[in-house]
This record gives C-alpha cells, sequence and structure tokens, in this order.
C-alpha cells in the first residue's frame, strides 16, 4: 500500500500563476533552486492537477468506451472514443500551430528585404532597413513565445490520454476471464501500460506537421515562384518525391514496431518466468540453458530492432541532405536557366527552404513514425479493451455478490463494507445456499472436446461443511472457480445465494502491512480480528515478527513461510463477514497438528453456521465434514456423508486411501492463472515493502544506485561494448565530415554571389564570357552536395549498427550479471524492479538512446558549423557566441541538477504503478471473490497520480529551460543582425549568410542542450544496465580442471554438516538461521527432515545446494563443497522442490534442457511416473507446449514432472522438499513408491509435512529454532523416553493416527538390519 498519498503533497504552483507565468515558465523556477541545494524527493513533488487525476479521467475515457461499445459493439474504436473526448483542445492547438507558422513563412521576406537594403545603399540613411531588420527579429521572438507553450500543452494532453488509457486498461484487466488472461499474458499487458502508454506522452507532438507542412510547403512554393520563377519547383519537387518514400518508411516502420513489440513481449515473458523460478533454474544448476533460449529471444528482438534502426536511418539522413540538395537544384537551375544569381535571391531561397526544412523533413517524417507507431499501440490496447470479460452479477450464472467488481466500468466508487456485526447477521443462515444443476463448463473453449466439469450436482444448504476431495486433476478448483464465476458455465445453472469469501489454493499477499492484507480493504473491528488471528493460529507468528501484525510484506511474502502465507490468506477469508467460505486447499502448507487447530477451531468451531466448501486431501478430517463430495474426472462420483458413503460400497480406496494419508490440496487448473500468476510472480513490486519513511528512502535507493558514477565511465563502457575506440573513432570522423561538407555548403554560396554582385556593381557586361566560371561554381556546389549525401548515409548506418551492438552485449551482460547472481540479490530486490531493467530501461537502450545520441551529435556538430561560419563573416561575432555558451553551460548545469532528480522521481514513481497492475493480475480471483476491484482501482489512480506529480514537473522544467534557451538565441539573433549597422559588411551576401545561419540557432541550440541532458537521463538506463553486470555472483559455476571432481563424484552420497550455520544476508553480524549443526547422513541412508513452520527445514537444503550464505562446512564423499564449482555440486543433486515449476516452451525442453538424453530415455522416465500414457495421447509427444507457468499441467503433474527430472539426472543424493505438499494422496503414493524403487541405492533427505511419508524413514532429523534437537529412527523417537518433540509432533495428529505411524516405524525398525543409534546435536 502507498506510505505517501498525494494529498499529502504541497499544492501545485502551477494553479495559481498567471497567464504570463504560465507562459514564461515562472512557476517552475523554486523547483529548480530547491534542486539546486538538495536532492529531490517525492515530498519535494506537488499535488497532482485536478485535469490530471487518473480517477476522473479514467471515468471519462470509460463512459465514452461504453458508449462506444454500445453503439459499435466488437468495431468500437478507441481513436474515436479518444478524439471525443480530447478532440477540441487537440484541434484547438492545431489553429494555434497554423497562425504561428503562417508569422514564421513570411519573415524570409523581411529578410529579403534587409539584404537588399545592404546591396544597393547605406542602410543608415534607409530607414526601412531597420524595420526590415525589426521585421526578422520579431519573427523569430514570436517563435519564441508561441511554440514553447505549444510543444507543452500537446505533451500535456499527451500526458493525459495515457493516465486514462493506462486506467482503463487496468479496470479491463480486473475483468479479464482466466481464458483471456491466459492467453493475453501477463508479459503483454505490462507492456502494454510501460512501452506503449508510455510513448503516449510524446506522439501529438509532431502530428499537426503532418497536415501544416504539405500545406506550408505550397504557400513556400508559391512565394519562391514569385521571386524565381520555375526554378523554385526543381528544388521543392525534389522534396516532395520523397514524402512518398518518407510514408512507405514511416508504414515500414509500424509494422516492423509490432514485429517489435510482439518479440519484446516474448522476451518479457520468458524473463518473467526465469525470475520468478530462479531459485530452482539455480538448485537445477540450468543456468546456462536459459541463458542460451534468452539470448536466441533477444537475437530475434534485435534483428527486429536493427530493421526499425535501419528505417530510421534513411529518415534521419534525409533531414540533413534534403534542404541542401534542394537548395541546390533551385539555384543551379536558376543559374542553367540563364538568370543572374544575386545574394538577395540566394539567401531568399535558403531562408525558405530553412523554414519548410524543419517542418517537411524534421517534423513531418517524425509525425509518420511517431503517429504510425501510435496508431499501433492504440490497436493493441484496443484489441486488450475488446477481449472477454467475466460475467456480471446480472449475468444469470453467478451470485449475488454485492461487491463483484464488474460493476460498470463508468462506476468508480470506493465500497463501503458493511459493518461487522449487524443486526441481520444471523437472519440470513436459512436462506443461504449453493445450488448446481446439470454444470458443464471448460478451461479452453475452443479446440479441446474434453469438459473440466462435466454434469455435476450438487446442493449445500445453510450451515453445512462440504469437503470436496478426488485426484489430482479431477476438477476439485475448477468447481470452486465456477461457483466464482471465473469459469463460465456452457451448460447448467449455479444460483449462490448469500455473500461470497474465498481463500486460494495458492495464497495471495500483496506488498503492504500483514494488518492490510488482512482487512483487505473492510473497516477494522479489533474484537472481530484478534479473534480471527487466534482462530487461524496466527498469534504465535505476529510475535516473531519484528513489527507484529504491521510489518510490511516483501514482494509476494517472499520473507514468509509457506505456511504463514496460507494462514494469513485464510484469515483474510475468515475476517470477512460473508456467509459461504470457499476454500482452495488452505490446510496442505502447514503442520498437522496447526492443521488440526485450524479445523477444528476455524472452520468447525468459528464458522460452524456458515457454508464452507473446503477442497482437502487431508482426508483425516472427512469423518468431522457435514457431507463429502467425491470428484472424478470433472464428474461427482459420490456425495454423503462419511458413514453414508462408506456403508454404500463407494470405493474410498480410489480416493481416500488411508486416514493416515493425511494432508494435501490440488488441483488441475491451479486455477488455470492463479499458477500462472504465481509464476509471473509479478512483474513486481515496488521498490520492496518497508515501512513508511523507510519505504519512500528504499524507493530512491533504488532509482538511485550508483549515481555517482562516473559520467564519462558510463559513455566509455557503453562504446566499448559497441566495439571500442576505433569504432567511436571512424564514426566521429563520418560525423565531422558529414557538417565540415554541409558547413561548406553554405558557405560556398557568399563568394559565388558576391563576385555576382562585384560584376553588378560595376556594370560589367561580360557574363557570358563568365559563363563558364558560373558553371565551375555550379559543379562545385554540386560535388559538395553529392559528397555531403554519401558522407551523411554511411554515418548514419555506421553509428546505428554500433548502437544495435552495444544494445546486444550490455542486454547479456546484465542477463549473465542477473543469472549469476545470490539468491540474497532476488530476495532483496523486488521482481518488478528487476524487470523494469529489462523491459523499461532496456527499452530505452535499444529504441531511445541511439536516436538521442546521434541527435545530440550531430546537433552540436550544426551548432559549431553556423558559429564558424558567421565568425568567417565577422571574427567579432564570436564573442557574444563565446559569452552565451558560457551562459548556456551553466545554465544547462543548473537544469541538469534538477532534471536529474525529476527524471529519476519520475522513474521511481512509475515503478509503483507497473508493480501495483502485476500484483493485481497475480491475485485476479482472490480480488473479484471480496469485490475489491474498486478499492484497488483506486489504489492504482493514487499511483498513477504521483507518478502524473512526477511527469508533469519533468515536462514543465524542460520546457522552461528550452524556453530560456531560446531567449539567449533571439538576442544573439538580436546582435548579430544589429551588428551590420555599426559594422557595415563588405558584401550583402555576408548580412544574408550571417542571418540566416543565426536564425538557424534558435531551435537548434535549445533542442541540442535539451538532448544533451535528455541523452545523460537516458544514460542513467545503461547505468542501471551496467550495475546489474557488476553484481556480486555467488561463486564459480565450475571449478579450476584440476580442483574439479572426478566424474563419478559422489560415489556413496555420504552428507556430512560440520559446525554448520547460515544465514541469508551477506553480512556477518547477521543473525544466523541454522546454528552450528553437525551431524553426518550414511550413504543410501533415506532420511527425513521435520519441524514446524520456521524451524529451518528448508533452510538445510538451502545450505546444502550453497544458496545463502555459510559458516562451517558441508562435505559430501568427504569433499567439502565450498571448494567446487557450483554447477559441479548442483548438477549432482536432485531436487524434487516445494512448488513443481515448469516453463513454457516444450516437455522436452523441461525435462532436458541441455539435449543430454535420448528419446528413449525420456520416455522411459515418464513412464516411470506415469505420465507416458497422458503425454503419448497427444499428438505432438515430447513437443507438447506447456504454457507458462505450466498451468496446462496439473499440479500434481508437474509435481510428476519433476521426478521425472530426478530420474533422469540418476543422481546418488535425492531432495524432497516437501515434494508431495501439494499433490493429492494416489500421487503422492506414486512419487514414494517411485522414489523406493529408483533411489533404493541413494540417499534421499525428505522435507516434509506430512508424517506419514517419512516415517519409514532410516531416521528422522527433528529440527526446531534452526538447531538439531533430535536425531534417531521413528521408532526410537516414539518410544525413548528422552525423546519429546517428534513424539508431541505425531501424538498431535490424534491417537488412532498416532498408533498407526507407530506401526509403520516399528515395522521399518525391525526390517533394518542395523538400528541406528540416536545422534543428539
Amino acid at each position: 500500500m502507498q506510505s505517501l498519498k498525494n494529498e499529502d503533497l504541497p499544492k501545485n504552483p502551477r494553479e495559481r500563476s498567471n497567464i504570463f507565468s504560465a507562459l514564461c515558465f515562472w512557476y517552475t523556477i523554486p523547483t529548480f533552486m530547491k534542486g539546486r541545494k538538495v536532492t529531490l524527493g517525492v515530498n519535494d513533488l506537488f499535488r497532482v492537477l485536478k485535469e490530471h487525476k487518473a480517477e476522473s479521467l479514467g471515468n471519462k475515457l470509460c463512459t465514452s468506451w461504453q458508449k462506444e461499445l454500445k453503439t459499435y459493439e466488437k468495431n468500437a474504436s478507441l481513436l474515436r472514443v479518444l478524439f471525443g473526448v480530447f478532440g477540441q483542445y487537440f484541434v484547438l492547438l492545431g489553429v494555434v500551430l497554423l497562425f504561428l507558422e503562417a508569422l514564421l513563412t513570411v519573415q524570409p521576406i523581411f529578410l529579403m528585404e534587409l539584404i537588399s537594403s545592404f546591396s544597393h545603399s547605406s542602410p543608415k540613411s534607409n530607414g526601412m532597413a531597420y524595420a526590415y531588420a525589426g521585421g526578422v527579429i520579431l519573427g523569430s521572438a514570436l517563435k519564441v513565445i508561441l511554440m514553447n507553450p505549444y510543444s507543452f500543452a500537446v505533451t500535456h494532453l499527451g500526458l493525459k490520454i495515457r493516465v486514462g488509457v493506462s486506467s482503463m486498461v487496468y479496470r479491463k484487466s480486473l475483468r479479464l476471464t482466466k481464458t483471456e488472461l491466459g492467453e493475453i499474458s501477463t508479459g503483454h499487458i505490462m507492456n502494454l501500460v510501460s512501452n506503449d502508454l508510455g510513448r503516449m506522452d510524446t506522439f501529438l507532438q509532431f502530428t499537426h506537421y503532418l497536415w501544416l507542412a504539405p500545406l506550408q510547403t505550397l504557400m513556400v512554393t508559391y512565394f519562391m515562384y514569385q521571386a524565381i520563377g520555375i526554378a523554385a519547383v526543381f528544388g521543392m519537387t525534389f522534396m516532395l518525391l520523397f514524402i512518398p518514400f518518407q510514408m512507405y518508411l514511416g508504414n515500414k516502420i509500424s509494422e516492423l514496431r509490432l514485429k517489435t513489440a510482439l518479440r519484446t513481449d516474448k522476451r518479457l515473458r520468458i524473463m518473467t518466468e526465469i525470475i520468478a523460478g530462479i531459485q530452482v533454474i539455480k538448485m537445477y544448476a540450468w543456468e546456462l540453458p536459459f541463458e542460451k533460449l534468452v539470448a536466441h529471444a533477444r537475437h530475434k528482438e534485435v534483428n527486429a530492432i536493427r530493421h526499425v534502426a535501419f528505417a530510421k536511418c534513411l529518415l534521419y539522413s534525409f533531414n540533413r541532405f534534403l534542404t541542401p540538395v534542394s537548395i541546390f537544384l533551385s539555384l543551379v537551375g536558376f543559374v542553367l536557366l540563364g538568370r543572374f544569381l544575386t545574394a538577395e535571391v540566394a539567401f531568399l531561397i535558403t531562408a525558405y527552404y530553412n523554414v519548410v526544412r524543419t517542418n517537411m523533413t524534421v517534423y513531418f517524417s517524425l509525425g509518420m513514425t511517431t503517429t504510425s507507431e501510435t496508431l499501433v499501440s492504440i490497436q493493441r490496447v484496443q484489441t486488450f479493451l475488446l477481449s472477454g470479460e467475466v460475467e456480471g452479477p446480472g449475468e444469470k450464472v453467478v451470485s449475488n455478490r454485492a461487491e463483484e467488481v464488474t460493476q460498470e466500468a463508468s462506476e468508480k466508487l470506493l465500497e463501503t463494507p458493511m459493518p461487522i456485526g449487524t443486526p441481520e447477521k444471523t437472519q440470513h443462515h436459512s436462506e443461504d445456499r449453493v445450488s448446481i444443476s446439470e454444470l458443464t463448463a471448460k478451461w479452453i473453449t475452443s479446440g479441446s472436446p474434453d469438459y473440466t466439469l462435466n454434469g455435476v450436482n450438487l446442493q449445500v444448504p445453510a450451515g453445512t461443511l462440504l469437503t470436496i476431495v478426488g485426484h489430482t486433476g479431477s476438477g476439485k478448483s475448477s468447481l470452486i472457480q465456477a461457483i466464482l464465476g471465473e469459469l463460465r458455465a456452457e451448460s447448467g445453472e449455479i444460483e449462490v445465494t448469500g455473500s461470497i469469501s474465498y481463500a486460494a489454493q495458492e495464497p495471495w499477499l500483496f506488498s503492504g502491512t500483514v494488518r492490510e492484507n488482512i482487512l483487505f480493504g473492510q473497516p477494522m473491528d479489533r474484537r472481530r480480528y484478534d479473534l480471527v488471528v487466534r482462530k487461524c493460529a496466527l498469534e504465535r507468528d505476529f510475535e516473531l515478527l519484528p513489527l507484529k501484525d504491521k510489518t510490511i510484506l516483501a514482494d509476494r511474502g517472499a520473507s514468509l513461510s509457506g505456511g504463514q502465507k496460507a494462514r494469513i490468506s485464510l484469515a483474510r477469508s475468515v475476517y470477512r463477514d460473508a456467509s459461504i467460505y470457499l476454500l482452495d486447499d488452505p490446510l496442505s502448507a502447514v503442520d498437522s497438528n496447526v492443521a488440526r487447530r485450524l479445523f477444528e477451531d476455524c472452520l468447525r468451531g468459528y464458522l460452524r453456521d456458515k457454508i464452507v466448501i473446503l477442497v482437502t486431501n487431508q482426508l483425516q478430517f472427512l469423518q468431522l465434514a457435514d457431507q463429502i463430495v467425491i470428484m472424478e474426472k470433472g464428474r461427482v462420483k459420490a456425495v454423503g456423508t462419511y458413514e453414508s458413503l462408506h456403508k454404500s460400497g463407494v470405493d474410498f480406496g480410489s480416493v481416500l486411501v488411508d486416514p493416515v494419508d493425511h494432508n494435501e490440496p490440488t488441483d488441475m487448473i491451479a486455477s488455470m492463472t492463479d499458477q500462472r500468476r504465481s509464476s509471473v510472480k509479478s512483474v513486481l513490486s515496488n521498490a520492496e515493502s518497508c515501512p513508511a519513511d523507510l519505504q519512500e528512502e528504499q524507493v530512491i535507493n533504488l532509482e538511485r544506485q550508483h549515481v555517482d558514477r562516473n559520467g564519462l565511465g558510463v559513455y566509455i563502457d557503453y562504446f566499448r561494448a559497441g566495439g571500442g575506440f576505433l569504432s567511436f573513432s571512424v564514426i566521429m570522423s563520418f560525423f565531422v565530415c558529414s557538417q565540415g561538407l554541409a558547413s561548406l555548403g553554405d558557405y560556398f554560396l557568399a563568394p559565388w554571389v558576391s563576385r555576382n554582385e562585384i560584376m553588378v556593381a560595376h556594370n560589367d557586361t561580360t557574363y557570358s564570357k563568365d559563363a563558364n566560371i558560373e558553371e565551375h561554381a555550379a559543379y562545385i556546389f554540386m560535388l559538395i552536395t553529392v559528397l555531403s549525401i554519401i558522407v551523411t548515409i554511411k554515418r548514419s548506418f555506421l553509428f546505428f549498427n554500433l548502437a544495435m551492438k552495444a544494445s546486444t552485449q550490455l542486454h547479456n551482460s546484465m542477463f549473465r550479471g542477473i543469472s549469476r547472481a545470490s539468491m540474497y540479490f532476488f530476495n532483496t530486490n523486488p521482481a518488478g524492479g528487476i524487470l523494469n531493467r529489462f523491459s523499461k530501461d532496456m527499452g530505452q537502450v535499444d529504441e531511445m538512446l541511439p536516436s538521442i545520441m546521434m541527435t545530440v551529435i550531430q546537433e552540436f556538430l550544426l551548432i559549431t558549423g553556423n558559429i564558424m561560419v558567421i565568425s568567417f563573416v565577422n571574427p567579432l561575432f564570436l564573442i557574444p557566441a563565446l559569452a552565451f555558451g558560457i551562459v548556456i553551460y551553466y545554465l544547462r548545469s543548473f537544469y541538469l541538477k534538477t532534471s536529474r532528480d525529476v527524471k529519476r522521481l519520475e522513474a521511481s514513481t512509475r515503478s509503483p504503478v507497473y508493480s501495483h497492475l502485476a500484483a493485481s493480475l497475480n491475485g485476479l480471483t482472490t480480488i473479484r471473490a471480496f469485490g475489491a476491484g474498486s478499492i484497488l482501482e483506486a489504489e492504482f489512480d493514487s499511483y498513477q497520480d504521483m507518478h502524473s506529480s512526477a511527469s508533469y514537473m519533468f515536462i514543465s522544467t524542460s520546457r522552461a529551460f528550452a524556453y530560456w534557451m531560446d531567449t539567449f538565441c533571439v538576442l544573439y539573433i538580436v546582435i548579430v543582425t544589429l551588428a551590420f549597422f555599426i559594422f557595415p559588411p563588405s558584401s550583402a551576401a555576408d548580412v544574408g549568410l550571417a542571418i540566416t545561419q543565426a536564425m538557424g540557432l534558435t531551435s537548434t541550440v535549445q533542442w541540442a542542450v535539451r538532448q544533451s541532458t535528455e541523452l545523460e537521463n537516458t544514460m542513467i538506463s545503461v547505468e542501471r544496465v551496467i550495475d546489474y553486470e557488476e553484481i556480486e555472483p555467488e561463486g564459480a559455476l565450475e571449478a579450476p580442471t584440476d580442483e574439479k571432481p572426478p566424474e563419478p563424484w559422489p560415489e556413496h552420497g555420504k552428507i556430512e554438516f560440520d559446525d554448520l550455520s547460515l544465514r541469508y544476508k551477506p553480512y556477518e553480524k547477521t543473525e544466523s538461521v541454522l546454528k552450528s549443526l553437525s551431524f553426518v547422513i550414511k550413504p543410501k541412508e533415506k532420511v527425513g527432515i521435520v519441524g514446524r513452520t520456521g524451524a529451518g527445514k528448508s533452510s538445510l537444503i538451502n545450505a546444502l545446494f550453497r544458496l545463502s550464505y555459510t559458516d562451517g562446512s558441508v562435505l559430501i564423499d568427504d569433499k567439502d563443497t565450498s571448494g567446487i564449482g557450483l554447477h559441479d555440486l548442483r548438477s549432482k543433486i536432485s531436487i524434487i522442490p516445494q512448488e513443481p515449476v515448469l516453463f513454457s516452451g516444450t516437455l522436452r525442453h523441461n525435462l532436458d534442457p541441455f539435449d543430454e538424453y535420448s528419446d528413449e530415455k525420456l520416455w522411459c522416465a515418464l513412464e516411470e511416473v506415469e505420465l507416458k500414457d497422458v503425454v503419448s495421447s497427444v499428438a505432438t509427444g515430447l513437443e507438447t507446449k506447456i504454457t507458462e507457468g505450466g498451468s496446462n499441467f496439473s499440479v500434481g503433474q508437474r509435481q510428476l514432472v519433476c521426478l521425472a527430472r530426478a530420474i533422469l539426472r540418476d543422481n546418488r543424493i535425492l531432495v524432497m522438499d516437501e515434494a508431495t505438499a501439494n499433490v493429492d494422496p494416489q500421487t503422492d503414493a506414486l512419487i514414494q513408491a517411485t522414489i523406493r524403487n529408483k533411489f533404493r541405492e541413494c540417499t534421499v533427505i525428505t522435507v516434509a509435512h506430512r508424517l506419514h511419508t517419512i516415517m519409514d524413514s532410516d531416521r528422522v532429523l527433528v529440527m526446531d529454532a534452526g538447531r538439531v534437537v533430535e536425531f534417531a529412527t521413528p521408532f526410537e523417537l516414539l518410544t525413548a523416553e528422552d525423546t519429546n518433540v517428534f513424539h508431541d509432533l505425531v501424538k498431535q495428529t490424534g491417537q488412532a493416527t498416532y498408533d498407526a505411524l507407530l506401526k509403520i516405524s516399528q515395522r521399518a525398525f525391525e526390517n533394518c538390519e542395523k538400528p541406528s543409534l540416536r545422534l543428539p546435536s
């Protein structure tokens, strides 16, 4: 939850500024002054303006979109909606721009008259010359006064569109069906908000030039025709002929942009999965195949980006040479037609082409590319907005969930939940019920003949505790999803009377306090809250947390154990005062004694008068349920009480095994996308959650890493990645040559027309004799122009090639950096922060940086060229140029300090927007079940408002800086123009040359300086990417050849822990989680590890795999594992992890990413785990596609795939980390039997909650608070007088279970030839 609200910020000074202050941007001065003294933080932002509020903008657009949908249905157009809401203001801006450009079109006429007055008479005696000079200066001044506010207004409009459409996308995402979300993917939605909508701020900047530039071109052509006749058409025709080519390139860029976006989506999807499953990847030692996978996706993406870059290359090249070539054609044509070239004509034509140049060749082409790219983005968003939604409460099937999120998009009110304990509370019990009749439904509606649920009939009256049991994939979770309305019924009916509460199979926690996670928008009722905490067995956990229930959870609750997460999720469900509680296996992740307490105190006690529908495989509780539903292959196989089912001869053996077999969840779809989203684990997170002021501090720290890095060093690193110093030197020489030829072309005009001027002055009539000289001059001019074209195109291609190389190298290095990083890095850096670097930062490096850097280099060279040409006319002009240069330099450094801070604030306030979106997608079912959509919409809008505050500050400060830069340029034009009245020129050509060059500086200087600051800001992305290259790696993957363990190691599988302590942080003073453990596991021994939640069971596994920081040593076959490579170690230990992780791709790639095994071995492994029939029934076999997160496999099937991986590895050591906690008893039995058979000769370590799974182990290691408290055979631990921890754990399961487990342990003990002795730690 957000620690600093927008309402807490001071009022925006823009609200109280007058028209003059607004036009001159004076209201930004306090920000600049403060930014100069201190580093700006979130508290220095201003309150969002009313017109920027995400809530009102979202409401406006959503209302218009609903009307559009009613009118046009599937043909609804988002573009039409945007124009309807923002069109009037956009048109008004077009009118302002038209007025401004009309003024600029007249300016060259004043210049021509001024040149003429210098060539014909003394300007001092000609009062009109001063008037013409005034006209030239006034035109430049009005351009500054109007153009900057116009540019600001257009960007401002883009900001409002982005905010409004982002709100629409978020609201839509909360209403997506799970099937649609599965097809669209979280990565795609994140990409829509981050990249597609991220461009909205700037796309409108050049759109008006699409109609204005051609119109202005026609006017200029007419004026030039009046001056030089048909020769005007030569140059202008050449310029206009390139417009179709530019349009073609614009369309091409649009197509390529779409292809790039799709490839970026794919890369981000892979990255999302990798970051979510990084621990599993490390334990499997799979970093290298995933590096190849990412490199391949990246290679395809860069190929698409390269094509876009080369198309942009051509456009940028045209911008540089189109004007010189057009001037050349018009002037040479004028001469070849036998006309006499004078200074007035030459510089009038030059000035006219300069007016058209920027608009026609720069803004028009930018308008083409940005508009076409934006239309693609709008189309992508529109396609998303038209995708399927969950049915609203009024649409037949779903309950009367009053707070259901599927309200009209235009509604945007925070719900006011009903106060707890209202008098009506008990009156509705008799009416509450769940009725299901002939329900048929399936997740994949097209192309799949199999129904997930088929012909389900069920009646659940008030006050019933109903348990649903069944094999993995039988449809248990799907039935819960159908009641929630998440799985749409194809036929049949679901009638729900009463309000619903829900606990998901995989607990969903968001960044916020534990209390916020439990209340979830409900009002605080202290008595009820304390009671729920007690009933959900959370009091002890709260005592252990640093700030009790006010402790802020890390991303996805990463700092909590699985059991704690499950109980907080259950507490959230129970705290809500509902009539019906849908609990999707909340007992699977907790200890057996805690499970019993939760069942008896909470489900049977606290919720005794409610309808409770519990999915479970903790079969010891079935006798206490009012009703049992047995499911098989999507059908209800049997319904009744435990006794009635037992008497009716239902085959309990196949489903209910032995009541001793307790504990479990499962389910086929794992709610189709709950699992998917857990893999996505979210593209998120706020800059890690922590207490209020710490949260803000941490956000800034995250965004400010290595701010003090030497600025030049980042550039050196970038160019080194692009090919090194030699490549850079060659490219720079091409840039210098290109500008040198352009300036030479400009300067060449002056002596050419000056000679003609002298001939006219002396009444020289030998023009015909000098025709050859005139032609000679024309040919020199042509040679300069042609060389300029060749060099310009070559330098553009060379530069973009370097940029693509750098981009590829930086990405690969960054990925290598994070894949080699320790788990501490992933635990302390939210997934969203890491993904932000792979998405937003990498996007900046790929697409924005090359264009900006090229612009900076060529614009600064252009300014240098202009000033050199002016100083050739009169060296004294260098003095004001240097003076203004110094002022601008200091103004830039003054601006840059603030700009960097504001840019960082913009980036750091953007992260929570993405985090919140991804977290919401991760918990979509829970959000909808709790009707919390409107609360989360308000939260999302609040994050957007914070981002809008920072964005508005950024565009205000940058535009203010541009305005002040332009003001100095106008002063320079004033000095140059008026100086000719003080120091008369040797020829009128000098006047034209100097003034046209000075006028060219107006927008160029501010653009170049602003782009240079933008370059520095964009280089922050390079810096952030390089930061990840330099993360301290966790250790060498491979040991040196002489230190490598022998190939067959470990031959025996003996494991010795010698005084081992483990901590999760690298700092030595950090408290150890494991404390001085010393014990030995013998070769081929089967050892179970048990202990309460938080005892250190999983930490022991971490120590074995070297995932954390250890003191002491772990020896395997007497070899110290700290001295060997991580891959050497991890590849020799097989693991079946707690959460089965599959990655999108083929089944073959999931089993064998290194391509080490033959098809025969893969099929054998699948046969061992009884998946061969399932896989072979699909036509694609081993090439079967696995969707994101493995969501097309049930949880049990995923666990079996993990077992197949272990079988393929055939290692001497196998670790099972609570691997059967999420499967039904049959799958559990299959896994246990497979392990007994296939791993008979191996050392097996099993971390378990289900005590029956480890009762036949050779020995059991009992842990508590990071220490070994007992270590002996299960039978010894149950019977010896001096052991009580394990004995108590087993006793808490009940007397019958205790007796059964004792028998199992006794049988195992008697079968063992050499009973082990108890070894106290």
